[in-house]
């Protein structure tokens, strides 16, 4: 199942890639999101895309989640 773990700042989203890149094995892809209508590009969301994570995984996902103030989008 595809996660997506969604972080306000792009320096939350990188540190957060590079814990589950040592968790998976393979650093998973961080990207920027502008919201639809949002002219200012300070309002972009970065996102980590997580293509598989088991379900013992999620649990330490939840986690990160909370300590680095993200939430995700399944």
């Amino acid at each position: 199942m595809r996660h997506l773990l969604v972080f306000a700042g792009r320096e939350e989203a990188e540190e957060v890639a590079e814990t589950l890149g040592e968790w998976l094995g393979e650093e998973p892809r961080v990207v920027r999101e502008t919201l639809a209508g949002e002219d200012d590009a300070e309002d972009a969301q970065w996102v980590v895309v997580v293509e598989e994570a088991d379900s013992a995984l999620t649990g330490r996902i939840d986690a990160l989640l909370e300590e680095y103030e993200g939430w995700r989008e399944d």
